[in-house]
């Protein structure tokens, strides 16, 4: 048994189809809202919040892999509910920045979550991706309203990578062997710029869509209404005030582990162009 935990989230979802596509079985998505979720036939749901580790005993009842989003809930006792279920297999999503930017909190806290899970008995893998494509979804209700797009750091591209490119690694983990023990640096399969990825969106929608570059500052403001401060200021570091070459890298670690090109942002865009309509 295989247990998806986000599973309606941006990366679990694409992973509870990938698995299914591939005729992998049995699986389970964990949800907190089970009347709510919506999965594929033959997957399993079962409900539970990732806050409170003691309501995922019936959701690890037999579960042998688990696939976990860290910094969900209590990662300590997330992993120490899932060894005392009988887990064998745990892969981790964390981030790339813990080898680009180790310094920032979140890059911090995602390593403590490796560290966890590498004493913790169980075999891992660890996918540390870069920054996702799915964060343009915050430029969604702007353009929705046709309102101009406020964007620090227009012009610095950064190996964009397609949620579904970190399902299909994670699939590949969680089913074939010779994974185990193994960290995999993700990436898209090329930098592009928040002005190539509005470009992208509008050439989706079929219409044209204003942005303006805006400083530091400005998007500081902006952000830290709704991420805080310090979350803010790093987000900013890492798309675009403190990049370095371990950020900016294009890594063909998608190909080499699942066999298929990366997808672009274009092709995501256009799969997901009525999020922006």
């Amino acid at each position: 048994m295989i247990l998806v935990t986000g599973a309606t989230g941006n990366i679990g979802s694409a992973l509870v189809k990938e698995l299914r596509a591939f005729g992998v079985g049995p699986v389970r998505g964990l949800t907190r809202d089970i009347a709510r979720a919506v999965f594929p036939a033959a997957v399993e749901a079962v409900e539970g919040d990732m806050a409170r580790p003691a309501s995922l005993k019936a959701a690890l009842e037999g579960v042998r892999s688990l696939f976990l989003v860290s910094r969900l809930g209590p990662d300590a006792e997330i992993l120490e509910a899932a060894r005392r279920a009988g887990v064998e297999h745990v892969v981790l999503v964390s981030s790339i920045t813990v080898q680009s930017h180790p310094h920032l909190g979140p890059a911090k806290e995602n390593l403590a979550v490796e560290r966890l899970l590498k004493g913790s008995g169980m075999t891992w893998t660890i996918l540390r991706p870069t920054q996702f494509a799915s964060n343009a979804l915050w430029w969604a209700e702007a353009i929705r309203e046709r309102q101009s797009v406020r964007v620090p750091y227009a012009d610095i591209g950064l190996p964009t990578i397609h949620p579904a490119d970190i399902a299909s690694v994670a699939r590949a983990a969680l089913t074939e062997p010779g994974h185990g023990g193994l960290t995999y640096a993700m990436t898209g399969p090329e930098q592009i710029t928040p002005r190539q990825q509005l470009a992208a969106i509008a050439q989706a929608v079929g219409r044209e869509v204003p942005f303006v570059e805006i400083s530091r500052a400005e998007a500081h403001r902006d952000m830290a209404a709704f991420l805080g401060d310090e979350a803010a200021a790093a987000v900013l570091d890492i798309t675009g005030g403190d990049v370095n070459e371990e950020l900016l890298s294009v890594r063909n670690t998608v190909t080499q582990v699942t066999r298929a090109p990366a997808r672009t942002f274009a092709q995501w865009a256009g799969e997901n162009a009525d999020s922006f309509r």
